[in-house]
């Protein structure tokens, strides 16, 4: 199938991004027996919980998310590959599965955005193969009494995040998004690890990098200032560079304005709906957030905008209305995709 490519298509047009995935399998109640399925009915660890399981014990479910999100209008959806790399999938023993669940969740996503794409030709979907942060970081130690001690090393993550992107990149996604950032050498890791992979394999990938700021400081949980945060990743060719997570819509434009006045790339952003209340639960309705929304658009400061914790294919759904009536922020000329 022809299509415009996604470096093409942010230049004319504002991309919308998906919303949460952990949102919606909620809705299913998915319980101990469903996540196993009958493939891993003795397996020997819980694994409710593991959504990412889910892509092999219950892909209807997650094409169905899928599907939700394209006919809201996104033009982008995430696979279900957060936590698909073999250091997140220790936790549940199920480390020898990285492999299928990459590969088949980008499967899964790319099939149904083709069925899209062949039913709304002018309006082309994508797909972005999800990796996430890993439980763990390169950057502090998670034991108080020894700062100098380290749960995971960067050769351990650029190994793990080859294994996953490789497994992506065969499922046949258009983008890999290294997504909610909280430790640049994590992320760091995994750029290497792409870049490696780029050039054995004699290809050109996009790559989107998204950040999340932790709090009111600005700053990573690292501790790098959103300024920061762009210099230390803005070497590699990237296709956009954004936040997502943690923070709410408003509280996240002046740090989406920071990057904005500064990178040569494009700019995404897929903040929560809101601040979690007490519950850890968010309340934020679509038309709220996608009034906070305007303001980035207002100010011609995206390109890629979507949803992260607590948004549904109804958020979403206002974003693209809402999108469709603005111009993209101009990237500059001299801008490193060039050769992509």
């Amino acid at each position: 199938m022809n299509k415009i490519s996604i470096t093409e298509a942010i230049k004319e047009r504002i991309l919308v991004l998906d919303g949460a995935m952990g949102t919606m399998l909620q809705k299913y109640n998915f319980q101990e027996e469903d996540f196993r399925g009958d493939r891993f009915k003795h397996h020997s660890s819980d694994v409710k919980g593991n959504n990412d399981l889910l892509s092999i014990t219950q892909p209807e479910a997650i094409a169905q998310v899928h599907a939700d999100y394209f006919a809201a209008g996104a033009d982008i959806v995430e696979t279900n590959t957060f936590s698909a790399t073999t250091i997140a999938m220790a936790d549940y023993e199920m480390e020898f599965l990285v492999d299928e669940l990459n590969e088949e969740s980008a499967k899964i996503a790319k099939k149904v955005a083709d069925e899209f794409t062949s039913k709304e030709p002018h309006k082309p979907r994508y797909v972005a193969g999800s990796i996430g942060p890993t439980n763990k970081t390169a950057s502090m130690s998670p034991d108080v009494n020894d700062p100098g001690f380290r749960a995971i090393t960067f050769e351990e993550l650029r190994v793990a995040y080859k294994q996953q992107a490789a497994a992506l990149v065969r499922g046949g996604v258009d983008v890999l998004l290294v997504e909610t950032v909280f430790d640049t050498l994590n992320a760091k890791a995994a750029l290497f690890a792409i870049e490696e992979l780029q050039e054995e394999l004699g290809i050109d990938i996009p790559v989107m990098v998204s950040g999340t700021i932790t709090d009111a400081s600005g700053r990573t949980l690292s501790g790098q200032t959103a300024e920061a945060f762009l210099i230390s990743i803005e070497h590699l060719p990237l296709l956009s560079v954004g936040f997502n997570c943690a923070l709410g819509a408003k509280q996240l434009t002046p740090y989406l304005e920071s990057v904005s006045n500064k990178s040569i790339y494009g700019i995404s952003a897929h903040p929560n709906a809101g601040l979690p209340n007490a519950f850890g639960e968010y309340d934020e309705t679509p038309e709220q957030m996608a009034a906070q929304i305007k303001t980035y658009l207002d100010k011609s400061l995206v390109n890629i905008i979507g949803g992260c914790c607590g948004t549904s294919p109804d958020h979403i759904r206002a974003i693209a209305e809402l999108a469709k009536n603005y111009t993209p922020r101009t990237i500059p000329a001299q801008n490193k995709l060039a050769h992509v």
